[in-house]
């Protein structure tokens, strides 16, 4: 698990310039992003895609080719070459930061060759019915990977190394997943659409023991290059729960420590949470994505949202020490497939939340942080420039406050239906207390104690001025602006 006060960094979004910069700028940041309060950054996936240098990551064909090949036409990923990105982890862990890499294991695009099989249409929105009988295709399932002529491994995948496919190349037919002679779609997985485990692609088969032997092969490769400290895997809704167990734990056995591992599972069901974690064990944590809605219905309430409620049927409130917690995305921001923002006058109020209090192990998105500027087509077709405004002023008041204050026993005062307030009221490594009031609605005030008598505090993010001094029981009334959030730190 994460030790007790990190804080993570998404350091990537999904408009992030193709350029080939992105691993000389996290060397450039390393040292500024450790003083900030981060203690680790989750890298985008370094491996060549389909697009090549302009592919975000997800599209992967090659993950062997950390932008080393003449492949898929280019040499660098979108975000660099290898040994730049070798060069970026280095200056992470010379700063003192862990480094967590982003693992695409559920699919391959962009083969080499087609192979001609056999397989069952279905559609995409129902995998329990097919639609037709056993029929020829000719499918891109062939992976020589030609450019990379077997180093670092001689595997090549072919058809039965996956399960489904949604391309025939030989009658060509929209909205189609055509499943294999002798396959069957894995078990564990997620069940909408009946089962989920097709996404895209070439859908790996994961009860094919060459692709689990490859797949452990790939991973103790990649410790051994980059000596990464953990991963951010992707879709492993997709994926057979029952994999990760025996995968991880040798994974950790051939690393001799620790792993961080978070996961992608992209549901806001509580229930269906809970179940993956307990196959999971204490292995793996996942996203807190049912924090993240709450935060979109919030931000889109106008402040009518019962605050109250904030933390209801999340695994911040109910599975903490398992729970990744985060704000944003490069899934859920604007113009993506997952698109759920959370308003920008909300993200201060959310980014406290996660921050400052002692539940969960927050995420921060490097588009809040730094802000972003971007544009695509939205769902009517039509070109649309989105502005991300840089949060990073209040952030770093956060990390601050998280670093000096946000220690000892938490006292809640969630009893206003838009303002809602904690505190924290130090230890002895850290003695000095905090007082945390934020509203979605209009301004007020919170009696709330901070065990601190007669002492002043202050408020941290300068949005009120006047102090706030504590009574001789210890107790102070704290003030926020509305639609704000004030952290209120006790002055030296």
């Amino acid at each position: 698990m994460s030790d007790v006060n990190g804080v993570m960094m998404q350091y990537f979004h999904w408009y992030s310039p193709d350029d080939g910069r992105l691993w000389d700028e996290v060397g450039r940041q390393a040292d500024a992003l450790a003083q900030a309060g981060f203690t680790a950054l989750w890298l985008p996936p370094a491996y060549k895609g389909i697009g090549g240098s302009r592919e975000v990551g997800y599209g992967v064909y090659d993950l062997y080719d950390l932008g080393e090949f003449e492949q898929k036409g280019s040499i660098r990923t979108k975000y660099g070459t290898r040994q730049q990105y070798l060069q970026a982890i280095a200056a992470l862990h010379a700063a003192g930061l862990h480094v967590y890499a982003d693992a695409v294991l559920n699919h391959r695009i962009g083969g080499d060759a087609t192979e001609t099989t056999r397989a069952t249409p279905f559609l995409q929105e129902d995998r329990l019915h097919p639609i037709g009988e056993l029929q020829e295709v000719e499918v891109y399932t062939h992976f020589s990977f030609p450019g990379r002529r077997g180093q670092y491994s001689p595997f090549e995948w072919h058809w039965p190394h996956f399960d489904a496919v949604d391309y025939d190349a030989k009658t060509p037919e929209p909205n189609r997943v055509y499943l294999f002679e002798g396959k069957q779609f894995d078990d564990q997985v997620a069940l909408e659409k009946g089962n989920f485990a097709y996404l895209m692609g070439c859908d790996l088969d994961f009860q094919n023991e060459e692709v689990r032997a490859e797949l452990t092969r790939w991973g103790q490769w990649y410790l051994d290059v980059t000596g990464v400290d953990g991963f951010r895997l992707d879709a492993i809704k997709h994926i057979a729960a029952w994999f990760f167990p025996a995968w991880l734990d040798e994974l950790e056995r051939y690393a001799g420590k620790d792993l961080f591992v978070v996961g992608e599972y992209w549901s806001s069901d509580l229930h269906t949470l809970h179940g993956y974690l307990d196959r999971m064990g204490a292995r793996m944590s996942v996203f807190d994505v049912p924090l993240h809605y709450n935060f979109h219905a919030a931000s889109r309430s106008g402040g009518q949202y019962d605050m109250r409620r904030i933390l209801d049927g999340t695994l911040m409130q109910q599975r903490p020490d398992q729970a990744v917690t985060f704000v944003e995305n490069h899934d859920s921001q604007p113009l993506q497939a997952l698109e759920s923002v959370v308003e920008p006058w909300f993200k201060p109020l959310a980014y406290a939340l996660i921050l400052l209090r002692r539940e969960g192990y927050p995420c921060v998105f490097h588009a809040d942080y730094y802000g972003a500027e971007y544009e695509d087509r939205g769902r009517d077709g039509q070109p649309c420039r989105i502005v991300m405004p840089s949060h990073r002023p209040l952030i770093d008041k956060f990390l601050y406050a998280r670093r000096h204050h946000a220690h000892g026993p938490q006292y809640d005062y969630f009893d206003h239906w838009n303002r809602i307030g904690w505190t924290r009221l130090g230890d002895a490594e850290h003695p000095r207390a905090m007082a945390v009031l934020l509203s979605d609605g209009v301004g007020g005030s919170q009696w709330m104690e901070v065990g601190k008598a007669n002492a002043k505090f202050v408020d941290l993010t300068d949005h009120v001025k006047e102090p706030v001094y504590t009574n001789d029981a210890g107790w102070g009334e704290f003030h926020c602006q509305g639609g704000s959030v004030s952290v209120w730190i006790q002055a030296m």
